[in-house]
């Protein structure tokens, strides 16, 4: 089992800086934590609700120093679409995500909202 330190994002504290990645894996997993960390009211961690609100899906581009690009919508809900905003938002305000230069080109990565009807998400990422 898991000890609390180690289960997951912690919750509204202020942001760490970031972590050195070395994979685009571990990219993808410390932005979703980050995501989490920097919106504790707007973000929750149990069992993902049967039927979902909205579900978009977002491409984050980074620069070297793991600051945010440029964001593109890959999926738009169909009802909704403030989620959109809200996903967005979320990005921005848990960058940076970490120097990046030491991994392959582009320096991207996709997440997916699953945002509840509360309009609460949960990055796909960490629903193991």
């Amino acid at each position: 089992m898991a000890t609390p330190a180690a289960a997951g994002p912690q919750r509204g504290l202020p942001l760490a800086a970031p972590h050195a990645v070395s994979s685009h894996e571990d990219l993808r997993r410390q932005a979703a934590e980050r995501m989490v960390a920097a919106n504790p009211d707007g973000t929750y961690m149990g069992e993902v609700p049967a039927v979902l609100l909205a579900i978009p899906v977002l491409e984050v581009e980074l620069n070297r120093d793991g600051s945010v690009k440029a964001i593109r919508v890959l999926r738009r809900p169909s009802q909704a679409e403030d989620t959109i905003e809200l996903a967005i938002a979320a990005v921005r305000k848990a960058a940076p995500y970490g120097d990046v230069s030491r991994l392959p080109h582009p320096w991207k990565f996709n997440e997916v909202f699953l945002f509840d009807d509360d309009r609460r998400f949960k990055p796909r990422t960490l629903d193991d």
